[in-house]
């Protein structure tokens, strides 16, 4: 019976993940939605508990307040960066195809001397071809999207009319998610409930600790990048500062991505010393208030995943599921990372562990 039970178990899990697999792209907008009801939920409860001139607040009127909030933010987001995230990749593909001739036929020679490997032989124009080639394809399809989106006002605001699902499944999650949440701690079988809703909690603090102070990490420290970067005089400031700090969800990923196309870029436009050393002291600047001042503050030790199985964790879900897995990737990972403590803990305070080696048999 219970062989019938754990292989019914399995087989629902397997069905469960094939079926997210074939929807993916249905799930996505919903999956975001998650996303900004879970952001928002914190601080719609904290508002019910509020007054408003001696009128309690309601739940309708406090999701009202906080969706109307997301919405200016997201929205403001777009209209303020899109043009300029714009204006740098159409300087980054103007600039790219010179720069791949200077790096092949200047760059590369000179740490071929300076290392000694004058030997091993390069197919300079081969390379600068294939390399033009590739770039030529990847910038015609990102001006394209970009392009569509950023013409202008009015073409950002249709576009996010568009998008009339993400902002009425949000509403109605920030509405309801605390009934949804009781509802499914209804379900839980009574004898386990109290644990389950104990990992349940923990796992929603571990989640909140990623969800938002991650991405406050990531938003200050593509700040940091961009500004410092932009103080320097580096032209291409806001992609590789922004691009920087969005890729730093990987620990040291968006600081080594980040130090390396920003040093190529100030060394083709500066042709000095200065203004690599002054890159790289935006980026040592930047990872010392990430070490000592951002995630202490923001996420703490909470999370505690180890930089391996964050990027095995990235580049497993979008193996398997695409942008939906990218999105889901580090949140389950998380969940996951408290599973795990949670089971290594019992099984430290099992018999299977605790029991003592019987006495040895006499040959």
């Amino acid at each position: 019976m219970n062989d019938s039970r754990n292989w019914f178990i399995l087989a629902l899990i397997a069905g469960g993940g094939w079926l997210l697999y074939l929807l993916a792209p249905v799930i996505t907008p919903f999956v975001f939605s998650a996303g900004l009801a879970f952001l928002g939920d914190p601080l719609v409860d904290r508002l019910e508990r509020m007054k408003l001139f001696k009128w309690q607040v309601n739940r309708t009127f406090a999701v009202v307040l906080v969706f109307l909030l997301i919405s200016t933010v997201l929205t403001l987001s777009f209209l303020i960066f899109l043009p300029l995230l714009s204006d740098q990749v159409q300087k980054l593909v103007l600039r790219a195809p010179a720069m791949f001739e200077w790096i092949v036929g200047t760059a590369l020679p000179w740490v071929q001397a300076k290392l000694g490997l004058t030997s091993i032989q390069l197919d300079a124009e081969s390379l600068t071809t294939a390399l033009q080639s590739y770039w030529k394809e990847a910038s015609s399809a990102l001006l394209g999207v970009i392009g569509t989106v950023s013409r202008g006002g009015q073409t950002v605001m249709a576009w996010l009319m568009n998008l009339v699902l993400v902002p009425v499944v949000t509403f109605y999650l920030l509405r309801d998610w605390d009934k949804l949440i009781e509802g499914i701690r209804t379900l839980i079988p009574r004898h386990i409930e109290p644990e389950v809703s104990t990992l349940s909690k923990e796992i929603e603090d571990v989640l909140g600790a990623f969800i938002r102070g991650q991405l406050m990490v990531m938003l200050a420290l593509g700040m940091i990048y961009t500004l410092g970067l932009w103080a320097v005089g580096l032209d291409l400031a806001l992609i590789i500062g922004m691009g920087a700090g969005l890729l730093s969800v990987v620990p040291y990923l968006g600081t080594f991505v980040g130090v390396i196309a920003a040093l190529i870029a100030s060394v083709y436009q500066f042709q000095d010393v200065l203004h690599p050393v002054l890159v790289g002291t935006v980026f040592a600047v930047g990872q010392a208030l990430e070490g000592m001042v951002l995630t202490p503050k923001l996420v703490g030790d909470r999370v505690g995943l180890h930089p391996v199985a964050v990027i095995f964790a990235v580049l497993a879900g979008g193996q398997l599921f695409g942008f939906l897995g990218i999105l889901l990737a580090l949140p389950v990972a998380s969940a996951l990372n408290v599973l795990v403590r949670y089971m290594h803990l019992q099984y430290q305070q099992s018999d299977v562990y605790l029991r003592e080696p019987g006495p040895k048999g006499k040959g």
